[in-house]
């Protein structure tokens, strides 16, 4: 495995984070990840406003963040965003470089979706959280300012996951879908897996225990809508962007997924970030490809809102 000068810098700096002290594995990660994106995103892009909201569930509140870029008026696109972080972490904070950037590079509202984490909350829970949001921004698009006919879904690794899943219900909705380093398959036995079992930056035995957290039963193991590589139906999936890193466990699996969907009959485009790893896109301080990757999903947006 050959790395780039500037990969090597940031693979240096990932031990030498430091969490507060607990004997908690999760509470570790969750910290590690929030410290991680937030130190090597780099100086994050002003928006016009930001707000936070609550939108009314069945027995509770999903959270979400309102992004509007500088110059938006009425009739504004849209995008929905659904975070990564192992279905076990990461929000606001953990996203908040990245939600800005697409903000500003867009055009668009982003609609950031703090949804539930496993293993407080399995699947459906989370998957549940993204469906209300993502509803509620549709049927409340005029009063938001936004043009209904023009919105689209961003997710990214577990993210990824759960916005595949959305496509499926609500495809039809929505104008275009962004994968970036999408979670596909919980069997994590591709080749991929096996070259970079041990990293960088993921590991096999923390992503199988992330898959045992979040699938809580043996029949949401066998669930299309836990696991996107079981969906044999994409005639739903809007036209889709798939973003792959190079030196990641999940790239094999995100680029089947693509040919899945290319199956079914869809436009779909799949981009691999040669030298990447997995994480590239909150690593902004550091790599030229995580503002790359920015704008060829700004490209794809305007091209897909166009037509």
């Amino acid at each position: 495995m050959q790395l780039t000068p500037k990969i090597g810098k940031v693979l240096d700096y990932l031990p030498k984070i430091e969490v507060f002290d607990s004997q908690n594995p999760l509470e570790i990660s969750r910290k590690n990840y929030e410290i991680m994106t937030q130190q090597l995103s780099g100086k994050k892009e002003p928006v016009a406003i930001i707000e936070e909201l609550n939108i009314p569930a069945e027995d509770h509140q999903v959270p979400v963040r309102i992004y509007r870029p500088k110059g938006v008026t009425s009739k504004s696109p849209a995008i929905i965003y659904i975070h990564g972080g192992w279905f076990i972490s990461g929000g606001y904070e953990t996203h908040d470089a990245i939600a800005r950037k697409l903000a500003n590079a867009t055009g668009a509202i982003i609609l950031f979706v703090e949804y539930r984490l496993a293993p407080e909350h399995p699947f459906p829970a989370g998957l549940n959280d993204c469906k209300t949001a993502a509803e509620w921004l549709i049927h409340n698009a005029e009063k938001l300012g936004i043009d209904s006919q023009k919105i689209g879904i961003i997710g990214d690794s577990a993210g990824g996951t759960l916005a595949t899943a959305l496509t499926t219900q609500l495809g039809n909705q929505l104008q275009f879908q962004v994968l970036i380093y999408p979670a596909a398959d919980n069997t994590l036995n591709t080749t991929s897996w096996e070259t970079y079992k041990d990293g960088p930056v993921l590991n096999k035995e923390w992503g199988s225990q992330a898959w045992k957290w979040y699938l809580s039963s043996e029949e949401d193991q066998k669930n299309p809508l836990a696991v996107p590589m079981l969906i044999k139906d994409f005639t739903e999936t809007p036209p889709t962007l798939v973003i792959v890193a190079e030196h990641d466990p999940l790239r094999d699996e995100g680029e089947v997924l693509a040919q899945h969907m290319k199956d079914s009959g869809i436009s779909v485009k799949t981009s691999l970030y040669k030298n990447m790893v997995h994480g590239f896109m909150h690593m902004g301080i550091i790599l030229d490809e995580t503002q790359s990757a920015i704008e060829e999903i700004a490209e794809f947006t305007t091209e897909n809102l166009e037509k």
